[in-house]
Parts: structure tokens; sequence; C-alpha cells
């Protein structure tokens, strides 16, 4: 049979009747194989070597006879028909596999001949801003060389697919060198719009071809496909999401999904990148300074609880990282990420601090009116009600505040930052998600959450500051009054109606600008009684509300009236003026509690007589453990008593109060001097002396 085959495949493969080839090939082949275990007989060895001169015969003669019919100006000395061709292929897969390879090696670069002439680096077709017309061009002639020559070879040689994908190699490698030379020229208009045309046309032939001969072998593949390709592998898990087959920007950018196609040509933009991050530097340092000089609306009403400018910001930042996975998530989205922390700190210091008012002294005609109204309010002791308007008057004019709109303007400043905390959270979630692993842990705006941070706690503490400032002149007054004159308890006094009144004029707005920022109110309120009630236990142990000649504890009963009173008040100051009475904290109602109730158990004990001296002493101890021993030197000076005589009560508090409690009133003591110093006559002589100018300046004739 083989014998008798071979002589056979002989005459047919000489007479070119490919179709009459094909099957004694493949069986006198399948027989071949079989008799190699035999090869050292000598009649079988020459057999076997006729089979592989028909081979190599075969190959050669094919080869030529596609040559004479596709090679232009060739003279053809048989001719020979696009049906007998379609056999010759069917007999070329029978035969060594590199007889295909070479065959198609060379049918393919014949296919790309014109294309690589047209847009030659030298033709001006070839440059970026016509990147379309190479990708007609491929188009068109599939469709031609489909038309023409489809028929011609088997489908499983996938020859469009092979032209296509050495096109794309063709093209990638025109690119890079005209790139390279031509730098200068690229803008990131240019760049984005190259990318954009061939991310679309890998697209394409995503959806046109299987990519069967990048994944078998069948297609060559540049070392920067194939790293793309382990990239893909790696993102194949899809989030719900997700389209299966792609997804797209609004840039035009169509990406594929684990397509082999993709970066087959794109993959030579990507050192040129940083165009594209620069530009997103440049544009971003545009867009601050477009937020710099738009103006805060005048009218409060008209403002938001946020700046929009932030909302601006994180979309563009939203476009730039979408827009930038689809060009690449290596490098340059880490720069991406890095121009991102750059601008986010520009915005907090150019946005953000830069608009927080500041605090400049002013002369208000409200301050003058309340210092005129506690002119007539006491006509029982005059004196003393003069003594405390001129006091007043001089610290009321001295004090700086916000005004109402400056408020807006810093809880306004709060809320954005709050709002800004938040997103680059999950900002910086994102970028990691998105960028390649490699650069994962090197994603960090830890520092920028730190800026924000920063400037909420720094608008709480300019809201609790002036809050407390306007509470000054009050307390003031209350440290003045002639406590030990007083000679009968009333209501609460002027100076608790005047800090009541300042609560329910500031706190109202605050609290509705901080509307979507409870958490920051709540801290704001936390931070404002820790600060205001040891400033007014501070204020009460300037308070004179008994002598030792007199035991008269009226003033201190009105003192402890009003206390409790301003106690009451600060417990409910987080809905002060609300007409939703909510619930304030048990953390910050525990604050309250525990310093207000320090602030009346002080007044408790200066209604306590002194003798006998142990029992005062343990009352003391027990009604405020935790003093020390110049809070007891404060208490007694309280009572009217004078150092002089605290000496006896000193030495038995030492002796019997816990020695944590024991403390040296050497500071005490220096800053009583100094207050004393301050309230000399002379220094009451200058202070009249302003307020006479004050009024003559201020007050109509």
């Amino acid at each position: 049979m083989l014998v008798g085959g071979v002589e056979s495949l002989t005459k047919l493969a000489e007479k070119r009747l490919y179709g009459e080839v094909l099957n004694p090939l493949q069986a006198i082949t399948e027989v071949n194989h079989h008799f190699q275990q035999f090869s050292e007989v000598a009649h079988i060895k020459t057999l076997s070597d006729k089979v592989a001169q028909i081979h190599a015969e075969l190959a050669t003669q094919i080869t030529e006879d596609f040559k004479n019919v596709f090679t232009p100006g060739q003279q053809n000395t048989v001719k020979m028909s696009l049906s007998q061709l379609a056999d010759a292929c069917r007999v070329v897969s029978v035969l060594e596999p590199k007889v295909k390879r070479d065959l198609l090696k060379w049918f393919i670069n014949l296919q790309l001949q014109e294309y690589v002439q047209l847009f030659h680096e030298n033709q001006d077709i070839a440059w970026l801003d016509k990147i379309d017309k190479r990708y007609a061009w491929i188009k068109r002639h599939l469709l031609d060389f489909e038309d023409k020559f489809g028929k011609i070879f088997p489908l499983d040689w996938e020859v469009s697919e092979r032209i296509t994908v050495q096109f794309c190699h063709t093209t990638h490698e025109q690119l890079t060198k005209l790139m390279a030379r031509r730098r200068v020229e690229i803008d990131v208009k240019l760049l984005l719009y190259a990318i954009g045309k061939t991310t679309a046309f890998e697209a394409l032939l995503a959806k046109r071809f299987t990519g069967i001969t990048l994944q078998d072998g069948g297609g060559a593949k540049s070392p920067a496909h194939e790293a793309s390709a382990r990239l893909h592998a790696a993102r194949m898990p899809q989030s719900s999401s997700e389209s299966p087959a792609q997804s797209e920007t609004e840039e035009g950018i169509v990406k594929p999904v684990a397509s082999p196609f993709t970066d087959l040509i794109g993959s030579c933009f990507k050192p040129h990148l940083d165009i594209y991050t620069d530009s997103i530097d440049k544009n971003l340092a545009e867009l601050i300074e477009q937020f710099l000089q738009a103006k805060v609306p005048a009218d409060p009403v008209a403002r938001t609880t946020v700046f929009p400018s932030c909302a601006d910001l994180f979309v563009f930042y939203k476009k730039c990282m979408v827009q930038c996975v689809q060009l690449s998530n290596g490098k340059p989205m880490y720069d991406l990420a890095m121009i991102f922390k750059k601008y986010l700190r520009e915005y907090a210091a150019k946005i953000l601090e830069s608009r927080i008012p500041k605090l400049t002294t002013s002369y208000t005609p409200s301050s003058i009116s309340t210092s005129m109204s506690l002119l007539t309010r006491d006509l029982q002791n005059l004196s003393t009600a003069a003594g405390q308007v001129i006091h007043s008057f001089l610290k009321e004019g001295e004090v700086a505040r916000f005004t109402k709109e400056e408020i807006i303007t810093i809880c306004c400043i709060l809320t954005t930052a709050e709002y800004c905390l938040e997103t680059v959270q999950q900002l910086e979630d994102k970028l990691k998600e998105k960028v390649d692993a490699a650069f994962t842990e090197k994603i960090d705006l830890g520092e920028e959450k730190d800026v924000y941070h920063r400037i909420i706690s720094n608008c709480i503490q300019y809201l609790v500051q002036d809050l407390e400032t306007g509470c000054e002149p009050a307390l003031i007054v209350m440290s003045k009054i002639q406590w030990q004159t007083i000679s009968n308890v009333g209501d609460q006094s002027t100076f608790v109606n005047s800090i009541i009144s300042h609560f329910k004029q500031t706190i109202p707005t605050i609290r509705d600008n901080l509307a979507t920022s409870r958490k920051y109110y709540i801290q704001f309120c936390h931070k404002f009684v820790n600060s205001f009630i040891p400033k007014y236990i501070n204020h009460l142990y300037k308070c004179r509300l008994t002598s030792v000649q007199d035991s008269n504890v009226l003033g201190c009963e009105q003192l402890l009236l009003d206390t409790h009173s301003l106690k009451t008040v600060l417990l409910d100051l987080p809905s002060i003026g609300s007409q939703v009475n909510r619930k304030a904290p048990a953390s910050f109602t525990k604050i309250v509690i525990k310093g207000m109730t320090k602030a009346e158990m002080i007044i408790k004990v200066v209604m306590a007589p002194v003798i006998p001296a142990n029992v005062f002493t343990e009352q003391f101890l027990k009604l405020l453990p935790d003093s020390t021993l110049v809070e007891f030197h404060k208490v007694l000076d309280m009572k009217g008593m004078r150092r002089v005589d605290q000496a006896q009560l000193a030495e038995l508090f030492k002796r019997t109060a816990p020695k944590e409690n024991l403390s040296l009133a050497l500071d005490a003591v220096s800053s009583s001097t100094g207050a004393k110093l301050l309230d000399s006559p002379d220094g009451d002589k200058g202070r009249i002396k302003k307020l006479e100018k004050l009024i003559k300046k201020r007050l109509p004739n």
C-alpha cells in the first residue's frame, strides 16, 4: 500500500491535482508514521525518505503557486484557479506546521505591504491626528480580502484575524517610533484623541475576532502586549455593575474587558501618559483659581451648608480617575493620585482656611445700650450698678466677636471640610481598588485627611471661643456685684439673663447651619461646656459673697439660684431656641452636671460658718472632695477672710485633706496679687476716663 501510494502521490503532485492529493497524502502520512518504528529496515527507510521528499516538494510547489498568483508582475507558468488554491491549503494543513506558518507569514506581509508604504513615518497621513485613517484602511482591506480570497483559506486558519494582528503589531511599531521622534508635537487633546480611536478599534476587534491566534501562539506577541495580557487576566473578575463585554467613559473611550486585543496597539501610548497627568495638574490649578475668584453669596440664606466648589472638585476627580483607568492603572494612576493629594491640600488652604473670618475689635450700639440699661436696673444700690456699668461697658467695647454672617461662614467651612473628609476616604479606597497592585500600598491620603480634621477642629474652637467671649462681660459683671449687700433673693440676676440671651441669639444659628453635621455640633457643645464651666467657676471665686463681720448669706442664696438657673440652661444648651426639644447626649449631660454641681457646692461651702474650723473643713472636703489647697484659699477669699486669718484653717486643711488634694498656693497668691494691682484705684480712674470719652464719642448730644 505504501509503495503504490507513494508512486500515485508523486504523479498527482506533479499535475497539481491538489484535490486528489489530499486523501492519499493523509493516508500515506499516517502509515509512514506507523512504520517509523521499523526505520532500520532499508526498504521502509527508502519509502519514508520518499514520503518526506514528496512533503518537501509539495511545500515548495504550493508556495510557488501562491506567489505566482498573488505577486504582482509575476509571469505565471501555471494558471491556478482559486479552487485549486483552496485545495492546496488543505494539503498544506497535512504538511509540517512550519509550511503553513511560512506561507501565512509571506501572505500576510504581502497584504500589509500597501499599508506600510502608505503610512510610512514620513507621510502626513501617518500622524496621530489622522490615526482613524489607519483603522479605516484595515477595515476596507479586510472586507476586500474576504470578498476576493476568503474562500481560499480554511476557516480554522483565521487568516483575517492573523492579518489584523499583524496590522496591530506593525501599527504599534510605527506609532512608537513616530511619537518618540515627534514628542514635542503631542498635546493632551491629540493624545486622548488617538487613544480613544485606538481603544475603540481594539474593542471592535474583540467583537469581530476570538483572539485565538494570539492565545495559541499563532500570532507574534510584543512584550508590551504580553504584559497587558497578564494584567487583564488578573482583572477578569467583574463586579455586577460592570458590563461583561465593555465599559464606556464620558470621553468616548470604549474599554474592552479581558480581551486579548486590549493594548495590542494602545500600549505604545503608555510612555507618553505623563502628558495627560501634567494636563490634569494644570487643569486643577486653574480650577482652584476659579474657586478663589468665585464670590460667596452675600446673603446667608442664598448659601448652602457646603461650598459648591468642593462638589465640583470631587466630580472633576471622579472624571479624571475614570478616564485614567481607561488609559492605564499603573504609574499614571499613581501619578494622578499624587496630583489629587496636592490639590486636596491646596483646596483646604486656599478655599477653606483662608476664608475663616478674622476677629476684629469693634464698638457696637448693642454694647452701649446693654451697658446703659444697667444704669437704671438697680435703684437700691446705684453706686454698685454704676461700677458694674463702667467695667462692663469697657469690656464689651473691646470684645472681638464674629458677626452672624461670619458664624454662618465658619459653619459652612466646617461642613465643607466634613464633606471633604468623608469623600477623601472614599477617594482613597477607590484609588487603591483601581490602581495596579504594585502601587496600592503607596496610595495614602492620611495627611490630607488630617488637614481636614484640623480645619474642623479649628472651626469648632473658633465657635466655642466666640460663644465664650460673648459670655465674658456677663461673668465680669457677676464677679463685680456686691453680693454681701444684697437684701433679698429674687428672680435670676441680669448677668444670667444676659448669658441666656446670648445663647439664644447664637446657638440656633450654629445649630441650623450644622444641621447636616450633628456629630460636630454635639462636639461643639461638649467643648463649650468643658471650657465655659471652669471659666464660670474661676469668676465665681472672684465673688465676695459674705464678710467676716456680716453673716448675711442672701447674696449666696441669690448666686446659688443664678448658678442653678444657668445649670438648667446649659443642660438644654444643644436644643435651646429649637421647636424640637431633642434630648442631649448622656456624655454632655454628665459634664454639665458634674461641673455646675461643683459650682453649687462652692457656694454652699461659702454659706457655711467657719467656726468651728474642723467642722467647716470637713464640710468643705465632703462637698468638694477633689479640691486643692489653692481652691480652699479661694473659698475663704469668697467669705471675705483675710489671708493672714486663713493660716490656721489652711494648716487644718493640710492635716485633714488626702495627700493628693494638697497643692502649693504660690501660683494662686501671685495671680491674686496681680489681680489686685489691676483693680487698684488708679486703674479704676483710668477706666472711668476711658468711659467718659467713649460716651461723648458714641452717644448723641
